[in-house]
């Protein structure tokens, strides 16, 4: 049965009082509907405020923090990037860690409380990630190298060993190894040179030399070929690449006998790697072959679309190859990326591949570290038969803060907290100390750890202490496994390599994130972190247990850097660990257009916002020294450009008002997310994006998603787009703006393995964790791209999956483990997972169908199991609808929506954002049953009276009007107040009253290029086509002036100016009175309380963006131009932009 609603109407007033005392300004939190309690500061945005290249004024502090303080701002991230140039670019410039530079920043401390702008700093000088030059090679991060020769045995050997790789002459050595020589062993093109040929013609005779760095290379299908004088068996393939470079790691094997007949060998298949993956090469296991020709062919077709954790397949398709190596020895399949060194994903070494014949039993390995004389001098009596003598130590990774100035140096060991603790000190605590007590504990309350652009380490002083207690054995037996070579089997290799990730994981959450937050909050600082994947081996999610504020980042048109896996790791961490806030650095821009301005950003915001993202870090306010120079400083090209001397800066604050007003309501109560995501036990490992779940919930997205899935990966022709201007990527990587509701009305979070075994229990049939988050069903998905090794789960993970089945939770299984990960006593939880997988997986199980869908589910306990994959179109075979749906008024397609929802107990608030840049009359459906809807609205900050909704089945029905890129949230209330009037709409009605015509006067300022004098504007139009050029390349604000003679007619009460176009945003006063700023469509304002009977004076100030001025500047000499910006040009061939009123300007009645 329905039943028809009315809403009562009520008055929404706040204490201005209260307002004051709580914000101490007028907060944008004051319109919120009464019965929300607003969250007061966790709600106001921050900005990234980097200082540049040694260019600081006092002037340019202090106008920066007003600016701020003017916009709605909360807080700054400050950090100093770069040195001084050469020349500098301002003059005195001032090195980082200098007197002078910590003066000035003892000044904008001092300003910055002065003015009630908070300050974050962070571990270094730059940006990522921690360190300086205080960091000696002993205290930097550390990673496994290795020598080795082979040796005839039936003698003494003395003399010294091959030295080990270092880094500006530092290593140390941990043992030395001796073990027999294997099948193949130094048999390889290091000794036994082949012939190399290309069909290009190119010389490419050096691939085969070591060490060589010079490339060859092909943007079209090639081959390179390999000819021996005898046959050739070849078992393992080493690629070097300078950089990195996806197709090298893509190459067709094929094998002939004659040179003339070739047949395929083996395609060789890529690691999942993040962006930077040039510390390690890549060693390729393969089936043998013999042959006398290898050929190593190019071709483009079959290419996977690139990804955060496929980076290289990002760029335009060519081969860049610096090496390939054939060795006849077996090899641990990319032991490189297993060890730990770098951030891979890969599948397992087989024993159909390295069968146990070809590994070194464990028992050979001789630990002959006493017959060395620490120099690397070895004196040893060799048994018979041939050796390896293999030498293992560690050096520094030599990555340092590149992007400091004079703080620059070596990145700091994150597995030694002494070192930690010491990095803090030198950086953060200095800062500490400049500002004194009582001024930090005021105004620098923040530290936070930035992106993660160090690399990875595998090893440190304290590692193999902290392994043993953490893995309960001793690693140095099985080392040798860390330079490739398989010890006692291929299993038993990756289950000791598996051990060596884990320990890295725990190490950094325990050792490195830990630390910082416990310094932190000892100096009365709140902790934040960004994501540490996909550069640093570890649980991406793990880390944000110990961090009080997880962080995630977008960008803004940049497919080529953008991290919508940081936003999930972000979110997820933060959900499963009971973090309310959720901060995102935002809209950041690998080339800014100088077009930028919030209406464009809007729908890019809200997509975030509906994630679960609920604070933004604006990225980036540059401080500009000069107070004559506009734009001025920036970060090179990379934007957004948010700070003082964008043109919309001062009304752009409507904008941020936006954001406080929408990031208040989405820190209210707790997520609402039905369906938990297990991310594997594969490491390293992060949150899942939603394309990876597909095969595993193929009913749940829809066949539409699942055919244009397939076709996506397909990737036929490898089709490439240019986003922005010059940057050139693949065409089918995931757009995030085609995923805005990806299972169609169940949003969902991933589950890492802490949070199972460690905080996970079950009420009422859900899967709950103590920050409040609650699940309905917890997927298992199949083998996808960051969990290649899916049949492998600990004994541990299948018990308490098994334990919370039979506690009343429902699971959705994936494939069948069939073994454990780890190396101890592995034989004994192989037999665990196999009674624990057994009552999961195995037995009977019972039909489910609607129409031609089905799916199997079989009662364990309270709880019950659902093989995957799911082809029903929803959960509610198991009793679970969808969370939210909408569709068309007439029930057509509704296009690209993203929601939210959060739950306070007393309220059910769905954030709902339309995605598209038109109009749309939907119809909602929200499963909330019993309770009132109101509509508010963000823009305006007003609650708009809902009139008609219906219940039935559970589920209330809203019908709605959105505007383009429009978004509401709609609140339910905890009382019900039924009326049979259900023929009213939830939106005010508006009709045209008059249309403002006749000529406008219109004013430019002179300062930024525009006319003296007023302009005549005989009709609204795009000022960058008039002749006059003053006018035509003007970015900045032009105010429009009018005479309006004004009778109010009787059947009204309140108008509305409808701005028509604007480009792009504009701050309507009427008769003196402000009366907002439009900033995103529909471009109305509502101007009733200022306008008047009779003579009427309108002021529009209209602003638009600095492309314009920058495009006509770029074709003038410097001293010619009105913009001075640090950033380059690059507007070419580009159109210029429209600018100002280009519509009818018309005021509207409201009914």
């Amino acid at each position: 049965m329905k039943v028809s609603c009315k809403r009562i109407k009520y008055g929404i007033v706040l204490s201005v009082l209260t307002s004051v005392l709580m914000f101490g300004r007028a907060s944008a939190q004051r319109g919120l509907p009464e019965y929300i309690k607003p969250v007061g500061e966790s709600a106001e945005s921050w900005v990234f405020w980097y200082w540049m290249h040694g260019a600081y004024s006092r002037e340019g502090i202090t106008a920066d923090l007003e600016a701020m303080k003017q916009a709605g701002i909360a807080g700054a991230y400050l950090a100093p990037i770069k040195g001084k140039t050469d020349p500098p670019l301002y003059t005195p410039s001032i090195d980082q860690l200098s007197p002078e530079w910590w003066k000035m920043a003892r000044y904008a401390l001092d300003e910055a409380d002065r003015i009630g702008i908070k300050i974050a700093m962070l571990p270094n000088d730059g940006f990522a990630t921690a360190g300086g030059p205080w960091i000696t090679p002993e205290n930097s991060m550390q990673k496994v190298v290795s020598s080795s020769l082979m040796i005839k045995g039936g003698r003494v050997f003395n003399d010294t060993l091959p030295s080990l790789p270092a880094y500006k002459g530092y290593f140390r050595d941990i043992a030395v190894f001796a073990f027999p020589a294997n099948r193949g062993a130094g048999h390889s093109t290091r000794t036994v040179i082949p012939k190399v040929t290309t069909s290009t013609g190119a010389d490419a005779s050096f691939l085969v030399k070591p060490g060589n760095k010079q490339n060859f290379g092909s943007n079209e299908s090639c081959w390179i070929q390999y000819e021996f004088t005898k046959p050739f068996t070849c078992r393992s393939v080493v690629i070097r690449v300078n950089g990195f470079n996806y197709q090298s790691h893509r190459l067709l094997i094929e094998v002939s006998d004659d040179g003339n007949n070739f047949r395929a060998a083996e395609r060789l298949q890529p690691p999942r790697a993040g962006w930077l993956d040039w510390d390690a090469d890549v060693t390729h296991e393969i089936k043998p072959v013999t042959a006398r020709f290898f050929r190593f062919v190019y071709n483009k077709e079959g290419s996977e679309p690139g990804a955060e954790d496929l980076d290289a397949a990002k760029w335009k398709p060519s081969l860049k190859i610096a090496g390939i190596e054939l060795s006849a020895e077996a090899r641990i399949h990319q032991y490189e990326g297993k060890t730990g060194e770098v951030w891979r994903v890969s599948s397992r070494t087989t024993s159909d591949l390295v069968p146990d014949s070809l590994c070194v039993p464990f028992g050979s390995v001789k630990d002959i570290t006493q017959y060395t004389d620490g120099k690397g001098r070895l004196k040893w009596k060799v048994p018979a038969g041939n050796w390896v003598i293999l030498r293992v130590g560690y050096t520094s990774t030599g990555h340092m803060n590149e992007t400091a100035g004079a703080g620059k140096g070596l990145e700091c060991d994150k597995f030694n907290p002494e070192v930690v603790r010491f990095q803090f000190d030198k950086w953060f605590g200095e800062a500490l100390r400049v500002a004194g007590p009582d001024l930090a504990k005021r105004v620098l309350n923040i530290f936070h750890v930035d992106s993660w652009e160090c690399g990875s380490q595998n090893w440190s002083p304290v590692f193999r202490e902290e392994f043993r207690k953490r893995r309960g054995y001793d690693p140095v037996p099985y080392l040798p496994v860390m330079t490739g070579v398989p010890v006692e089997s291929a299993d038993v290799s990756e289950r000791f390599l598996y051990d060596i990730r884990q320990t890295i994981s725990e190490l950094i959450a325990d050792n490195f994130f830990k630390t910082l937050k416990q310094l932190a909050h000892e100096k009365g600082a709140t902790f934040t972190a960004e994501a540490t994947a996909p550069v640093m081996v570890a649980d991406g999610l793990l880390h944000f247990k110990e961090v009080d504020i997880p962080m995630g980042e977008f960008w803004l048109r940049s497919p080529s850097h953008d991290k919508p896996n940081d936003v999930r790791d972000a979110i997820s961490g933060a959900h499963i660990y009971g973090k309310n806030v959720i901060q995102s650095e935002a809209f950041t821009e690998v080339r800014m257009h100088w077009d930028e301005h919030p209406g464009m950003l809007k729908a890019l915001q809200d997509r975030n916002y509906a994630l679960g993202i609920n604070r933004l870090v604006y990225h980036v306010y540059t401080h500009n020294p000069w107070m004559d120079r506009k734009p001025g400083m920036t970060l090179n090209d990379v934007g957004l450009l948010f700070q003082r001397d964008q043109t919309w800066w001062k009304q752009g604050r409507a904008w941020v008002e936006y954001a406080e007003r929408c990031q208040s309501l989405l820190q209210q109560g707790r997520p609402v997310e039905d369906i938990a995501v297990f991310t594997g036990e594969e490491f390293p490992r992060r949150a899942i994006l939603p394309e990876r779940l597909v095969p595993s919930l193929p009913g749940i997205f829809g066949k539409e998603v699942v055919a244009a899935e397939r076709k996506r990966l397909e990737n036929r022709g490898v089709p490439m787009r240019e986003m922005p201007v010059g940057v050139n990527t693949g065409a089918n990587m995931i757009n995030p703006a085609d995923w805005t509701d990806p299972l169609r009305g169940y949003a969902y979070d991933s589950f890492n393995a802490d949070a199972l075994l460690n905080l996970a229990v079950v009420r009422n049939g859900r899967i709950e964790l103590p920050g409040g988050a609650s699940y309905a069903v917890l997927v298992l998905p199949g083998k996808h791209p960051m969990n290649p090794n899916s049949n492998l789960m600990s004994a541990g993970v299948a018990e308490r999956l098994l334990q919370l089945v039979k506690d009343g939770a429902t699971v959705v299984l994936g494939d069948r483990p069939v073994t454990t990960p780890g190396l101890k006593d592995f034989t004994e939880e192989d037999k665990r997972l196999q009674i624990a997988t057994e009552e999961l997986w195995g037995g009977s199980f019972t039909t489910v169908r609607n129409g031609a869908a089905s799916a199997m589910v079989k009662q364990v306990g309270k709880g019950r199991v659902i093989p995957g994959p799911i082809s029903l179109e929803s959960f509610d075979f198991i009793g679970v609808p969808r969370d939210f749906t909408y569709t068309g008024k007439n029930n057509e397609p509704a296009g690209k929506i993203a929601w939210n929802h959060r739950s306070t107990g007393d309220s059910e608030i769905y954030f709902v954002s339309n995605q598209d840049s038109v109009n749309k009359e939907l119809v909602l459906s929200f499963r909330v049953p019993d309770k009132v809807p109101d509509i508010y609205d963000p823009v305006t900050g007003r609650t708009i009276t809902a009139a008609n909704w219906t219940v039935s089945s559970g589920r209330t029905e809203l019908p709605m009007l959105f505007s383009p890129n429009g978004s509401y949230f709609v609140i339910f209330r905890n009382e019900t107040v039924p009326s049979p009037n259900g023929d009213k709409k939830n939106w005010p009605e508006f009709h045209a009253v008059k249309q403002i015509e006749g000529d406008w006067s219109v004013s430019f300022d002179p300062a930024l290029g525009g006319p003296q004098k007023p302009v005549l504007f005989k009709q609204l139009g795009d000022w960058s086509q008039s002749q006059d050029t003053s006018v035509r390349y003007y970015s900045g604000t032009a105010v429009y002036h009018k005479n309006l003679k004004w009778k109010k007619p009787k059947d009204s009460d309140r108008f509305w100016l409808d701005l028509g176009q604007v480009s792009n945003i504009a701050e309507v006063k009427l008769n003196g009175v402000s009366c907002g700023i439009a900033w995103t469509a529909p471009y109305r304002l509502d101007i009733t309380d200022a306008l008047k009977n009779g003579n009427n004076e309108l002021v529009i100030e209209v602003t638009n963006t600095w492309f314009n001025r920058m495009k006509h500047d770029q074709t003038l000499s410097e001293n010619q131009r009105i913009s001075h910006t640090t950033a380059p040009f690059r507007l070419h061939n580009r159109s210029l932009l429209k600018a100002g009123l280009t519509g009818a300007v018309t005021i509207l009645s409201e009914k």
